[in-house]
């Protein structure tokens, strides 16, 4: 650019302007909707008519929220930095030293070309802004860098350095970004146990909503976004604002409206007191904060990160296989024959991996005992798990095992000999949990030890290609060397997934926190997939799966087909509402399928092959939801990107006040092409559907235009089934 203070960047359908004229430190003048090829010398104009005006009874000059929030430039609302060095150096007032500028596609001058397909698929760089400030009286170098991905992701980070020879503790440090005032909803994700990621609305009014989550992890009640918007947005319409921040210790997402006309989204690290303490020369960095906008609603958020994380090198480029997981057929009952029996069946109707669950090393008969004893029990095994290893992988399926290398039982040979390994405030042991307690990873002889047994367990068993690391309890007094832990727990944490991937390169890794209890953008940099929720139970998955969407995309998910009767609910489904359900993501089964019959057994055959043949478009395409009238009626899709296929699923969660829902209007298709809808081919039709009017026809043909706006009357189902259609476009 001609001009480095006056910065306009283009990514996708958004743009970025920065204003870094003033001594301090930048303000960002705009984030959201792509403004076009505005000409470098009309900038500076947009950046005057943007400053605040001064009003009465307030400063003598224009107040304007920087990339830092303070005090010394008028701010009044949450700090952007809270510190101190002994009770002085308090508040700050930064200046900008340098702003380096980097954007690939700034070589086009004020003509900037307007986003293409080409951008969205991540065929031009991100642009880049590294900004350096300093506040010399209080001995502090901040330095902040701003990234806007190919399709339009925006991330912020800061760092700061104490400078000064005293140490400097670090209380808060959140990245913010303005918002328009014309967001005047907020939602966001709460939930617990088995009833993870359930939605929250309200309208934003003066004030702080402040989400904070003191779980140690990311926690069963983290908003994966807090989304700003427009009066009445939803699925498919709005204009909406989001953010998320990456990190799986404690943290903060936070939306702010001030008197004074100013509104944030921000989010970092939640910090106990004398947690982070920088020694001379030493640097803190924040948790990246994501930050996406759309005019297309809650789908165009979605479609924005899910194709961000798309193009990720970390992201699985292999064909997510369908897994079976052994937990809710044989809990702690390992018998190598009977497992031996359900990985036959499993390799009968299609499965392609093969997960050993809880209970397989020393002293695991129950959940109270054998924690942080990561060595095969030989009561059990006693030829080791090469029998099991050889026995699954004969029938083509790749060979997973659970562990839960974060925690150890007090009656495990491990405890007993190092007590002092478990996270702690001085004196006691926090309250048990499961049973559990935390090993303290920042320890660096507890590290030493994991490591060294996980190593050796994944070289001993060459076999093993997959873990499932399941993180089972909060961390609550989490005291490391007489301080608060958390943050050094959770880098440690990192630390000891990346080292693992390190040596075992071919290795793939699960997150499983209780179920959905860490699922954030920083642990899914290190593993393959989450898992969505403990629960099983379809009604319930159809909620979380349908939010757990809003950041990940389905082949990040972990989505399986459990029992008839649900392990966690006791409700009773059929296979094809199960089955429907646990379609859209990385599929899989966690039922005891040697006690099914012949004809069920045929049926499960039949939804893993569909699966199968609809996951490339399941993996790949765009995900949307509807935004249908009626509460009783939860529909979604997935629709390929060159909208030639689509496949829907449609399902009623409850009785209808009316008798007939209405029309399921199909969104994302092309309103130019025709297409042909038919249920699903290859699997039973739900049973006892309530047909109206003339029927469900065999196969519809109209084009996109009518299916997005007039809809189609489909078969009043029953309370908790679902109907699965398929849509190809004809010539």
């Amino acid at each position: 650019m001609t001009d480095p203070t006056v910065i306009h960047l283009r990514r996708g359908h958004t743009s970025l302007v920065l204003d870094a004229r003033g001594p301090g430190l930048p303000r960002i003048v705009h984030w959201g909707t792509d403004l076009g090829p505005v000409p470098t010398d009309d900038l500076p104009a947009l950046l005057d008519a943007t400053v605040p005006p001064v009003v009465p009874s307030s400063f003598d000059a224009p107040t304007v929220l920087s990339l830092l929030p303070e005090a010394s430039a008028g701010w009044s609302g949450r700090p952007g930095l809270a510190g101190h060095r002994h009770g002085r150096d308090w508040s700050t007032a930064f200046r900008l030293d340098a702003i380096d500028v980097d954007d690939p596609r700034d070589d086009v001058g004020d003509a900037v070309r307007v986003p293409s397909e080409e951008d969205d698929r991540g065929g031009v760089g991100a642009a880049r802004v590294s900004v350096r400030a300093t506040d010399p009286g209080v001995g502090l170098t901040l330095t902040v860098e701003v990234t806007l991905d190919p399709v339009g992701v925006l991330t912020v980070r800061h760092r700061l350095r104490n400078d000064a020879d005293q140490p400097y503790e670090v209380r808060e440090l959140t990245p913010v970004l303005p918002v328009p005032a014309v967001a005047t909803e907020l939602l966001d994700l709460t939930g617990r146990w088995c009833r993870e990621r359930a939605p929250q609305r309200h309208p934003w009014s003066h004030g702080a909503w402040v989400r904070e989550g003191r779980h140690g992890r990311t926690g069963h009640d983290a908003t994966l976004l807090l989304v700003a918007g427009t009066a009445g947005f939803g699925f498919g319409h709005g204009e909406v604002w989001a953010v998320h921040t990456a990190w799986s210790g404690d943290h903060v997402t936070v939306a702010e409206r001030r008197p004074t006309g100013e509104s944030t989204l921000g989010g970092g690290e939640l910090l106990a007191p004398g947690e982070i303490v920088l020694g001379p020369g030493d640097e803190y960095a924040t948790p990246l904060l994501y930050a996406v906008h759309s005019t297309a609603g809650l789908d165009g958020l979605s479609d924005l990160l899910h194709t961000h994380l798309r193009a990720r090198p970390e992201h699985p480029r292999t064909p997510r296989p369908v897994t079976l997981n052994v937990w809710e057929a044989v809990y702690f009952d390992h018998d190598l024959d009977r497992l031996r029996t359900l990985a036959d069946r499993a390799a009968e109707v299609g499965v392609e991996r093969f997960v050993l669950d809880d209970g397989w090393f020393t002293g695991r008969r129950h959940d109270r005992a054998g924690l942080g004893d990561w060595q095969v029990d030989t009561d059990v095994w006693p030829a080791g798990l090469g029998p099991l290893v050889e026995h699954v992988r004969g029938h083509g399926m790749q060979f997973g095992l659970w562990v839960e290398p974060e925690m150890v039982n007090p009656d495990s040979d491990l405890f007993r000999a190092h007590p002092d390994w478990v996270l702690s405030a001085p004196g006691r042991l926090p309250l048990p949990w499961r049973h559990q307690q935390v090993l303290d990873l920042a320890n660096p002889a507890a590290y030493a030890h994991l490591l060294d047994r996980l190593d050796a367990l994944l070289t001993g068993n060459p076999g093993i290609s997959y873990l499932k690391w399941d993180h089972n309890r909060d961390l609550t007094e989490a005291g490391h060397a007489g301080r608060p832990g958390v943050h050094a727990q959770t880098v440690a944490a990192y630390r000891l997934l990346d080292e693992l991937r390190a040596r075992h390169p071919h290795l793939e890794i699960e997150s499983c926190s209780s179920g959905g209890a860490r699922v954030d953008l920083e642990i899914l940099r290190r593993t393959d997939r989450v898992w969505a929720s403990d629960t099983n139970d379809a009604l319930e998955r159809l909620s979380i799966q349908r939010w757990t969407g809003l950041l990940l995309p389905p082949e990040l998910v972990g989505t399986h087909i459990g029992p008839a009767r649900s392990h966690t609910t006791g409700r009773v489904h059929t296979l094809g509402f199960r089955a429907v359900t646990a379609l859209f993501g990385h599929h899989g089964i966690e039922w005891d399928i040697v006690a099914i019959d012949a004809a069920e057994r045929a049926e499960l055959t039949a939804w893993v092959a569909l699966h199968k043949r609809l996951r490339p478009l399941l993996h790949g395409g765009r995900v949307v939801r509807f935004d249908h009238p009626d509460p009783a009626v939860q529909a979604h899709g997935v629709v390929a990107h060159d909208r030639s296929r689509a496949v829907y699923a449609v399902s009623r969660v409850a009785t209808s006040a009316t008798q007939v829902p209405g029309p399921v209007r199909l969104p994302g298709l092309d309103p130019a092409r025709r297409y042909a809808v038919r249920p699903a081919e290859g699997v039973p039709e739900p049973d006892a559907m309530q047909i109206t009017g003339p029927g469900w026809l065999p196969a519809v043909t109209l084009p996109g235009s009518v299916l997005a706006t007039v809809g189609l009357h489909l078969p009043a189902l029953n309370p908790e089934q679902a109907l699965l259609l398929e849509v190809d476009a004809v010539a």
